[in-house]
């Protein structure tokens, strides 16, 4: 059914039953994220071990090539959200834009398990998982929350943690299952059946079509939408300062890419390391912060053009992005367990004599990413039932900044941690898989803390014309974390910064641990003065 898009009084019923439609999002869902994880947590070990590496000279290349080529697809999966967003709010609507999404989705795991051998064809499988699984990423959760309004928004917090939990129950059965058919059946199958996992996601959704309230897209004709109060605020009334620093954005991003550019005529102006991905995304970055800033600084300008509740939705969503922006390098150490953790596991010795180790079933490095998605679905029930409101009855106010101001530190602890268990690695010990246990216990606690509060922060922050679209900005946090880890490595990787790092007796991925570690502590500190200033909205739907 379609719901109209102007508001009706309401009040909260304590007694209003779950939407009957929620069933079919969340086992989607979960099929979904089997097929992502499935794929995603298997690819650097089978980048480093295939032939489309082969022509790189030595293991440590193969390494860092596969981890670059990961964190790239990571970057395209996160930047997609801002395309599936701007058609759904748009154009097309969160359930028709979702499901075509979906059908190029299962065309790109069928050109991942066709492909294992051949460049072009793999690498346009990648591009088309980016593609179709960064386009329903702003879209599933926020059409997840359109099912309900004022009567049983009180619910919605159960369903978005359910929501989370599912996601993690898929998310642990491919992580521990796929590495094992990597290794027993070849690529092939191991990219082939999280594909099919995508298609069963696909006729999920598809069979719930006729009972999901479906909010109308705006098709562009909302005169007092976000885009359009950012460019009165801009544009109206003349050149102002804002005016000026949203255009030198524009200059300055135009510049990079024409600096990059230039090397294709012999000219090295821009560091050679820096490729275009690097380069597309501080240009982005740059536009974001210029046409942001500019338009803050002179919102009031828009007074008379549209109304206050617009302009004050405007603000609100401005103010959101500094808070997305703080949590970036969270990212930049969550999504690096997929391929820095993976790298540094395999090195390490699986401690089949120990009496507790399920060596029946852990057989590779690999796998202990599935600690994650098992924890998180034991942490949230944790959180919720027992620490929550035993930090409510000792007098602190777990509110949703805090928790994630918390979740960034923690996340930094754990990657000091981590770097430990390097050190100890470069001194020629032998450190057995189980160490790696501790790290990811704090990992994914502070991405519980993080990632899980922030699914229906956004969402309740959010004015309802921008839901969709604040919601994409929400994930390209992550394509910023990975710009954080290609700019790291690329940086590190320069002769003269590795003959630094070696003169003070550290290797380069033990440099590296700690650097990241570093860069969160700071972030969390800087989340947490600008928390104590934020304004919290509430943006739930009305009946």
């Amino acid at each position: 059914m379609t719901v109209a898009a102007t508001p009706a009084a309401a009040t909260a019923d304590p007694n209003a039953p779950l939407p009957r439609q929620i069933p079919y999002i969340i086992g989607n869902e979960a099929c979904e994220r089997f097929s992502f994880y499935g794929m995603r947590n298997i690819l650097v070990p089978f980048l480093i071990s295939s032939v489309l590496l082969a022509y790189l000279p030595d293991q440590a290349s193969r390494e860092g090539a596969a981890k670059d080529l990961f964190h790239s697809f990571v970057i395209g999966v996160y930047f997609f959200p801002l395309l599936g967003g701007w058609l759904s709010d748009r154009y097309f609507g969160k359930y028709n834009t979702v499901l075509w999404f979906s059908l190029v989705y299962c065309a790109g795991h069928a050109c991942l398990a066709m492909f294992e051998s051949n460049a072009a064809g793999f690498y346009t499988g990648l591009f088309l998982i980016a593609l179709g699984s960064g386009g329903i990423k702003p879209l599933v959760v926020t059409f997840c929350g359109d099912q309900f309004d004022q009567s049983n928004k009180h619910k919605a917090k159960l369903v978005f943690d359910a929501f989370y939990w599912i996601i993690n129950f898929g998310s642990f059965f491919a992580s521990l299952l796929m590495p094992l058919v990597l290794r027993s059946w070849g690529p092939a199958w191991a990219f082939g059946i999280p594909g099919i996992l995508m298609f069963i996601a696909t006729v999920i959704f598809w069979a719930g079509r006729k009972q999901y309230v479906n909010v109308p897209p705006s098709r562009g004709t909302d005169p007092d939408s976000f885009l359009n109060v950012v460019r009165s605020a801009l544009l109206g009334n003349g050149v102002g300062v804002g005016t000026l620093i949203a255009g030198g954005s524009f200059v300055l991003a135009a510049l990079m890419l024409a600096l990059w550019a230039l090397k294709f005529a012999g000219v090295a102006l821009w560091p050679e390391a820096w490729g275009f991905v690097i380069t597309a995304c501080l240009s982005l970055g740059a536009i974001i912060a210029g046409v942001g800033f500019g338009a803050s600084v002179q919102l009031d300008r828009a007074r008379g053009r549209h109304p206050d509740a617009a302009i004050d939705g405007v603000r609100a969503v401005l103010r959101i992005l500094i808070v997305f922006a703080l949590v970036t390098p969270f990212w930049s150490l969550f999504d690096q367990k997929a391929s820095t953790w993976v790298i540094q596991g395999k090195a390490m010795t699986i401690p089949h004599e120990l009496w507790w180790w399920p060596s029946w079933l852990v057989k590779d490095a690999t796998q202990m990413q599935a600690l994650n998605p098992l924890m998180v679905m034991l942490l949230i029930p944790f959180n919720n039932l027992v620490l929550y409101p035993l930090l409510t009855r000792m007098g602190f106010r777990v509110t949703a900044l805090r928790r994630m101001g918390w979740g960034i530190a923690i996340s930094a602890v754990s990657w000091v941690i981590a770097g430990v268990l390097q050190l100890w690695l470069d001194d020629g010990q032998q450190v057995s898989l189980a160490w790696q246990t501790l790290p990811y216990l704090l990992l994914t606690f502070g991405e519980v803390l993080v990632s899980a509060t922030a699914l229906e922060f956004a969402y309740s922050q959010a004015p309802m014309a921008m839901k969709g679209v604040i919601m994409a900005f929400w994930y390209l946090t992550s394509t910023f974390g990975g710009l954080w880890v290609l700019l790291t490595n690329a940086t590190v990787r320069d002769p003269g910064v590795i003959a630094w790092i070696t003169t003070q007796g550290w290797t380069e991925n033990a440099f590296l641990m700690f650097f990241f570690a570093g860069f969160a502590f700071v972030a969390a500190l800087a989340f947490a003065l600008y928390a104590r200033r934020y304004r919290v909205m509430d943006h739930y739907r009305v009946a």
